[in-house]
């Protein structure tokens, strides 16, 4: 490896990529075209730098195993950063192989820790803490420790670790200070805002306030019958009734759950529930239904009483009732939550993340572009969704991946 090309790398380790085209721009051997690749992709020109790491990999040829795996883990982290979730992962997870296999144990930790944070964005919090806890005890440059530990603070905020997830910051933190490297200590800085910014709201007694995620942490496990309205399920005690395939009977138990201890006239409940303007008959044999498809769900954890009015919310053993809501009231508010990380995301990858079809996607989507809180460029399979900061938002409950409970 010659002088110049030395040179560009140590560049764009330090995170100077001008630095790097300065030595390497007018070059079209393989060495100078994947640098040159990994510098576009520093300067946010993702569309030139996938072009020019698949030509460094043409050029490299089928003998040169490790530098065409190099640029395989280039072309991934682009594709993570511009959010393209379909980037195969068997072929990082082929291209990390051969890196460890040839004693690359640096490009193959920074392979792993994209695979992690891919697992981390749809939402397979087991599998991603699984591949982190495997390598550990692997020696890492500052960079790639951060990498590491904001995969670590990714993971416990989600499962509401807050301590944890606040002890992997301070070491992501430390090692961006040694890394020297501005943009890292940003990255550190922005996912720190998510300890102190609302994560979601606390309803009870016909009041609501924002709560911290590590105050939500503590109502969970508070002995309160919690309705969470951010996974929509019903929580006590570690148990947990999933709703959230069952819209008519969480919005009822919602209702119930804000209005406690008092009861809820049949009016307002189908009104919720039904959409219904006028409550007739009809409406009302069908909420006596489907308040006996709630009781029978939240057995064990409360039961639902018919009142002269309407029906009210009883929980066992005189626990207390509250609703945790998301920090904002939004209709979509997962999509938000996924497009508040100022990516530029796709509306194919929102559904791998939430777990949804591509047209519910898109069709929230185009609601939320038609009120002015989400943005598109592109056409066809180069569109990209983002958003600008909504207040409120990201919010940590609502991104893919279970609690500790669920």
């Amino acid at each position: 490896m010659d002088s110049l090309i030395t040179a560009a790398a140590q560049a764009l380790s330090a995170g100077d990529p001008l630095g790097a085209l300065k030595r390497v721009a007018l070059r079209d051997d393989a060495p100078a075209l994947a640098l040159r690749g990994i510098a576009m992709a520093q300067l946010g020109d993702f569309a030139r730098a996938k072009a020019l790491l698949k030509s460094a990999a043409r050029a490299f040829g089928p003998k040169e195993a490790v530098a065409r795996a190099r640029c395989t883990v280039a072309e991934a982290e682009i594709a993570l950063v511009s959010r393209d979730l379909s980037f195969p992962a068997k072929g990082l997870d082929a291209a990390r192989r051969t890196l460890e296999a040839h004693g690359d144990r640096v490009n193959a930790a920074h392979a792993r820790n994209l695979e992690v944070r891919r697992l981390l964005l749809i939402g397979r919090l087991d599998e991603a803490e699984r591949m982190l806890a495997a390598h550990d005890s692997v020696p890492l440059p500052p960079a790639s420790r951060v990498a590491r530990e904001l995969a670590a603070a990714g993971i416990a905020i989600r499962r509401l670790q807050t301590k944890a997830a606040r002890a992997a910051l301070v070491r992501a933190g430390q090692a961006a200070r040694h890394a020297h490297i501005p943009a890292l200590t940003a990255e550190v800085e922005s996912a720190a805002q998510a300890m102190t910014a609302p994560a979601a709201r606390l309803i009870a007694g016909g009041t609501q306030r924002p709560l911290l995620l590590d105050e939500v942490e503590a109502l969970l496990a508070s002995g309160a019958l919690v309705v969470d309205a951010c996974r929509n399920v019903a929580r006590l005690d570690g148990a947990v009734v999933p709703l959230s395939t069952r819209p008519v009977l969480f919005s009822l138990l919602r209702a119930l759950g804000e209005a406690w201890p008092a009861d809820v006239p049949r009016s307002t409940l189908i009104a919720r529930a039904f959409r219904g303007k006028d409550a007739d008959e009809s409406h009302r044999a069908r909420l006596r239904v489907e308040m006996g498809r709630l009781r029978a769900e939240l057995t064990g954890l409360a039961d639902v009483s018919a009142t002269g009015d309407g029906f009210a919310l009883e929980p066992r053993h005189d626990r207390e009732v509250v609703v945790l809501a998301p920090p904002a009231d939004e209709r979509h508010a997962p999509v938000l939550a996924l497009l508040a990380d100022g990516e530029a995301w796709s509306s194919s990858a929102l559904a791998i993340a939430l777990g949804a079809s591509a047209r519910t996607v898109q069709r929230a989507l185009e609601q939320l572009a038609a009120a002015g809180k989400a943005q598109s460029f592109g056409r066809g399979r180069a569109q990209r969704w983002l958003t600008p900061p909504v207040p409120g938002f990201p919010s940590a409950l609502l991104l893919p991946g279970p609690l500790p409970s669920d």
